[in-house]
């Protein structure tokens, strides 16, 4: 009976190693819930509990990260949307589970639906012309996420077949959406291939946006329209004789900003073993092996960073859902002078609950008369100013930039942007 006792206790390391270990404490810490995640050291791990608690829109106030051998260790104080302790049972519960059972880098698919993969150069009017062309084709859009970065967009659009409900299955029909919108997408001058694609299976929505920008090799341009002037500063220091490479970041309070800057150096193939500071090396164990490598690092992790800094005023869509929605409501904008730099679409029982982010032609504040007018021509009721950018309140008090550096009191101070309650979160849905 001993190799069956022997058995046993190897299936039960092969279990203990594949699972994470997730305690949760209220305790040790006065203003924030402590969730700690104890496991095997693989590739992405990090990412993988980021991305959980962002997508429940948790603010996390700090993370240390350590890696002893083969096992990591990660500590995240967080808080709810209004800077409170985590209570509600059932919450911490849905926290522990999703920590526990996720499983990185798999594809999944969103059943029922179409995937669609946009990049091309971005332009005023752009959005308007690829949801007019996906209705002329009696498409659904149920939902969506457009970034717009250095004169380039990126676009993740779910779709289904309005006649028959479902995924769209045509081969023509999917043959002639990529050929029109390939030609919507590249613009005059543009200098590289506009690109899209069809799936039936993603990864998670946010993270494949930031690969396809990366792909696009959005660091690498100007941007066309205005931006913003508040860039972020990013340094890399080597410390050969340790064999790792030191990562720092300073710039403003976000949301999300932890998983744009740990998403980029996970997909750039970098190990992110400790996080007072990022230290980070390649998947050999090596460090970064030159300044040209520095150099691209620095440039990829602002461009992260800049992509989901939301630019222009904020506009909240809802209203029932119907065809050609989208197309109408951003030839609207187009037709008064707005240039919509993000967007994200949704629809939840046949109503739609869309956001967009719009500035002028150049990317200077929106005239408040065209934004009017744009409302009075949707609807007031229905399309609601919800949101006013920083440059908007120049002469209000100046945020403090948040560090990521050493010392790691704070390492983050993730407030959202999104007012949503925690608790009317239990329902989402976790897409790692």
């Amino acid at each position: 009976m001993e190799w069956q006792t022997n058995l046993d206790a190897y299936e039960k390391l092969l279990i203990r190693m594949s699972t994470p270990r997730v305690m949760i404490d209220n305790a040790g810490c006065c203003n924030a819930t402590r969730v700690m995640i104890d496991s095997a050291r693989k590739h992405g791990i990090l990412l993988e509990a980021v991305q959980i608690l962002t997508d429940l829109n948790l603010s996390i106030k700090k993370a240390y990260v350590s890696c002893d051998g083969r096992w990591f260790m990660d500590v995240f104080h967080v808080t709810d949307l209004n800077g409170n302790k985590l209570t509600d049972e059932s919450v911490l519960s849905y926290i522990e589970q999703s920590l526990e059972t996720a499983h990185y880098g798999i594809s999944q698919s969103i059943e029922g639906l179409t995937a669609l993969e946009l990049t091309g150069t971005d332009r005023v009017g752009l959005l308007s012309e690829v949801f007019a062309v996906l209705s002329s084709l009696h498409c659904n859009v149920v939902d969506a996420k457009m970034w717009t970065h250095n004169g380039r967009i990126a676009s993740l659009i779910y779709l289904k077949d309005n006649d028959s409900g479902s995924a769209i299955c045509d081969s023509t029909k999917l043959s002639a959406m990529e050929g029109m919108l390939r030609n919507v997408l590249k613009g005059d001058n543009d200098i590289r291939s506009a690109k899209t694609s069809v799936s039936l299976a993603v990864t998670h929505t946010e993270r494949r946006l930031h690969q396809m920008m990366f792909a696009d090799r959005d660091y690498e341009r100007k941007s066309i329209i205005k931006s913003c002037d508040d860039s972020p500063v990013v340094s890399v220091q080597n410390y050969l004789q340790r064999d790792y490479s030191v990562v720092n970041v300073h710039c403003k309070d976000r949301t999300k900003l932890l998983f744009d800057v740990v998403c980029t150096l996970t997909d750039m193939q970098y190990v992110v073993f400790h996080a007072t500071e990022f230290f980070i090396k390649h998947m050999d164990g090596t460090p970064i092996s030159s300044e040209a490598e520095k150099h691209r690092v620095i440039l990829c992790l602002q461009a992260a960073i800049e992509r989901r800094v939301s630019q222009g005023v904020r506009l909240e869509l809802s209203t029932s859902d119907r065809e050609g929605l989208l197309a109408d409501v951003t030839r609207t904008f187009r037709e008064n002078g707005l240039n919509v730099t993000r967007a994200e679409i949704s629809t939840t029982m046949e109503t739609a609950l869309n956001i967009f982010y719009v500035t002028d032609a150049i990317g200077n504040p929106a005239d408040p008369k065209n934004i009017e007018s744009v409302r009075q021509k949707i609807g007031s009721s229905d399309l609601k100013v919800k949101e006013m950018p920083q440059i908007y309140h120049q002469s209000s008090e100046r945020h403090e930039p948040t560090t990521m550096s050493s010392g790691g009191a704070m390492l983050l101070s993730l407030g959202s942007l999104v007012r949503r309650n925690l608790y009317n979160l239990g329902l989402i849905k976790s897409c790692s």
